[in-house]
């Protein structure tokens, strides 16, 4: 039986929940600031804090906003946010469901802040979905770092190569691949088990 670690963005989850485009694609329209400002601003200067758990999201928002869009509350941006970005692949969680029927075990390993990961799995339900989940926040390192990978072999006590990471960012599957893990690179169009049996070469139980 195979351990499988599901990335969240751009595999499970992909984009608004209408139409499946970027989350941010009509922020100008809808809140009246620019993508390119909230990169500058907050994205650039305070996510990597943020997505390793070493600050919390909403007070560090709040002063960004305060500043480039003071008529918008860092709750009602944090809401637009996580409900644009809420997109579900059914047929991805469907094949998810399969292979825990099949007795594989299935988490979620992605690099989220504290509030989305909790909106993640309650929120959205996505914690009946899976075994469980590891992020950065959590972890204190965030993908494609070597402690990542390390904090989940270690507490899973599993063996590296009985653990297989579906990813679609090649940097952290070749960081996986390098702590003796399995790894699927995601791409536009794949199908969860049949990607899954590619990478193990086939293996019957997958």
């Amino acid at each position: 039986m195979q351990t499988i670690m599901m990335d969240v963005d751009g595999v499970l989850v992909t984009g608004r929940p209408k139409d499946g485009a970027h989350l941010f694609t009509d922020i100008e329209a809808d809140l009246g600031m620019t993508l390119a400002t909230l990169q500058r601003e907050f994205f650039t200067p305070r996510w990597q804090a943020i997505v390793t758990g070493k600050k919390p999201l909403l007070p560090e928002l709040a002063e960004v906003l305060a500043l480039v869009a003071p008529n918008v509350s860092a709750e009602r941006l944090i809401d637009y946010w996580f409900e644009n970005d809420s997109r579900i692949d059914r047929a991805v969680l469907a094949d998810m469901a399969k292979l825990r029927a099949a007795g594989h075990r299935v988490y979620l390993a992605t690099n989220q802040e504290h509030m989305r990961a909790t909106y993640l799995m309650e929120t959205l339900g996505l914690a009946q979905e899976v075994d469980g989940i590891f992020y950065s926040a959590a972890i204190g390192h965030k993908k494609p770092s070597p402690e990542f990978y390390d904090h989940i072999t270690r507490t899973l006590g599993e063996v590296p190569s009985n653990i297989t990471l579906v990813d679609d960012t090649e940097q952290n599957v070749l960081a996986a691949r390098e702590k003796g893990w399995a790894a699927v690179h995601w791409r536009p169009g794949m199908f969860l088990l049949p990607g899954l049996a590619a990478s193990a070469g086939q293996q019957s139980d997958i």
